[in-house]
């Protein structure tokens, strides 16, 4: 009989009974006798973990394995996944051929600058701490970089604004575009830049010198351009210089531009009015409207069976009026007016006792104390005061309370635009978009960018600073457009073209169900932008190499493999069009 030989191997079986599957693991030889192939089990391998049964398999087929740590070791490990992203969102936009046609050391820097202020926003210096703990740094090449060199990049960034500007501009608008433009400010750390003033703060920072800017967007409120202003400066003379540049220097004969009522004021209009091709689209103040009403021009009477309507007044020729109810403003406007007139009438109350007291005596010092009191929440012209040196009375003014209530939740669009090219609820529409460029400051304010606080010095600087979170924001829109459905927006954008201007706004089914489960149709967690780039940055970097092989030990690196949700953004970046 010839001698027995083989090879050992690992055989897996699988069988059901009654409902229930066993898997059975098998070490068996495989020889030849007698010029037959036959079989032979040596044990059963079904009571060790699946893993260490792996294991022998591989082994048995001739893999040949060591302890981890004698095979590779782990030297460095930097977040990858939200830095890609950003990358390929710049890529897909052609990002670089908008801040500068020919590669240069002041454009990388830049690319880097902006990609860092998506990722983590810090101050320049503490950005070239921060991106070495990132693939950021190597990936854009700015390993070396310090403070000083973003800050000539940042020179750079200026000198070249007005080109990035056009270049954007021929992406996003076209004769006869919508254009909106806002203004916001932001209060700086410090009071040497020249562009630091006292005025109306936006940020609620009372006594603070500030900056004001004013932004460009399209009708979808993707920025397009900026421009600085001292902080004391007025929304409407930053207006007429804004439609100018759109005319010279981007060469856009015919455009709408949509401002709001503070924005757009008389004398822009009379200028508007000389010139062609400029259609402006805005609002009413409060004060204009009561005049309609008392001039019978505008009947209330009429929203009773309708909430938006188109007038007339020979007070605005050659315009278009749209008057718009709101029941639901109406209602939160009147129980605001209530809590702010019982609020006050509570700390007048305490004037009250302390005079009638004799703690608080003469008209002065009354008079003093009442004006803080009734400025406090601007409702003074809703009090009957008497002052004297010792006493003092108030009462609701409730005529002009009832007359002020009845104009709640109502507004008036004005326009130059015809009814041929734009019918009511459009023009309304159109001046409810501004909420786009209100959502921009935000997000440039507070929720991702944080252009605040200022610490710059110099007014170019400050100018820079603000274009470069602009255009931080410009590829940040575009990821959050890419990403709608994996975050808690609505998808449906579509609807709002054809939804009632005036009506509450009604978020779709499929966002109303995201909101409610906090979960996206597969069943993974629905994210905001800012988490979802949290769950990108767990993508990490592994640098690697052979252990006890010397500091000049060759390395290589390791990717962590994305999951689902990371796979799924980074597949949706790739879809951005410019």
């Amino acid at each position: 009989m010839a001698a027995r030989t083989g090879t050992a191997h690992v055989v897996t079986t699988t069988r059901a009974y009654k409902g229930t599957v066993y898997r059975t693991h098998l070490l068996r030889r495989s020889y030849r006798e007698d010029g037959k192939v036959k079989n032979e089990t040596l044990g059963n391998l079904s009571h060790l973990p699946e893993s260490l049964i792996e294991i022998i398999r591989r082994s048995l087929q001739g893999e040949t394995f060591v302890p981890l740590g004698q095979a590779f070791e782990v030297i460095g490990s930097r977040s990858h996944g939200h830095v890609h992203a950003v990358a390929l969102a710049m890529q897909r936009l052609d990002f670089a051929a908008v801040l500068g046609s020919k590669p240069c050391r002041e454009r990388e820097l830049v690319l880097a600058m902006v990609a860092a202020r998506i990722v983590a926003p810090h101050t320049k210096l503490a950005t070239t701490r921060w991106w070495h703990t990132s693939t950021l740094a190597d990936d854009f090449g700015v390993a070396a970089a310090n403070e000083d060199d973003l800050y000539a990049a940042m020179d750079w960034l200026f000198g070249r604004q007005d080109a990035i500007q056009k270049k954007l501009a021929a992406r996003h608008f076209s004769d006869g575009s919508l254009v909106l433009y806002d203004l916001s400010s932001s209060y700086f750390e410090g009071a040497t830049c020249p562009l630091a003033r006292l005025g109306h703060s936006r940020d609620g920072r009372k006594g603070m010198l500030q900056v004001n800017y004013g932004l460009l967007t399209d009708a979808r409120g993707c920025p397009v351009a900026v421009s600085v202003y001292e902080g004391n400066v007025a929304d409407s003379a930053t207006f007429m210089p804004e439609v100018q540049r759109l005319r010279e220097q981007f060469g856009i004969e015919h455009l709408v531009m949509v401002g709001d009522r503070g924005m757009i004021g008389h004398g822009s209009i009379a200028e508007l009015r000389e010139m062609s091709g400029i259609g402006w689209i805005t609002a009413l103040k409060s004060a204009s409207i009561r005049s309609l009403v008392e001039q019978g021009q505008l009947q209330l009477g009429l929203f009773d069976e309708r909430n938006l309507l188109e007038i007339s007044s020979p007070e605005y020729p050659d315009e278009r009026l749209v008057a718009c109810r709101n029941p639901q403003l109406a209602k939160l406007r009147a129980i605001k007016r209530e809590a702010l007139l019982a609020a006050t009438e509570k700390n007048l109350g305490a004037i009250k006792d302390r005079v009638d007291a004799g703690k608080l005596k003469g008209a002065d010092a009354i008079g003093l104390r009442v004006g803080k009191v009734v400025n406090q929440y601007k409702v003074a012209k809703h009090f009957e005061l008497a002052i004297d040196d010792s006493g003092f009375t108030f009462a609701r003014k409730h005529a002009a309370i009832a007359a002020e209530s009845a104009l709640d939740g109502i507004y008036v669009i004005r326009t130059s635009v015809d009814a041929q090219r734009m019918d009511a609820p459009d023009c309304v529409r159109n001046y409810k978009a501004l909420a786009n460029v209100e959502r921009a400051f935000r997000s440039l304010k507070t929720v991702d960018l944080k252009v605040r606080p200022i610490h710059h010095r110099t007014a170019d600087r400050v100018r820079a600073h603000i274009l470069l979170c602009m255009l931080a924001y410009y590829v940040e829109w575009h990821m959050r457009e890419a990403w709608r459905e994996l975050m808690f927006a609505d998808i449906d954008q579509a609807a709002k073209a054809t939804r009632h201007p005036v009506a509450a706004a009604q978020r779709s089914v499929a966002a109303q169900d995201k909101a409610a489960s906090h979960t996206i149709d597969d069943g993974t967690p629905a994210h905001s932008f800012s988490t979802l780039m949290a769950e990108l940055g767990s993508i990490v970097r592994n640098t690697c190499r052979t252990p006890n092989a010397g500091p000049d030990a060759p390395t290589f690196d390791v990717i962590t493999t994305p999951n689902p949700t990371q796979r799924h953004a980074l597949d949706l970046i790739k879809q951005i069009r410019p």
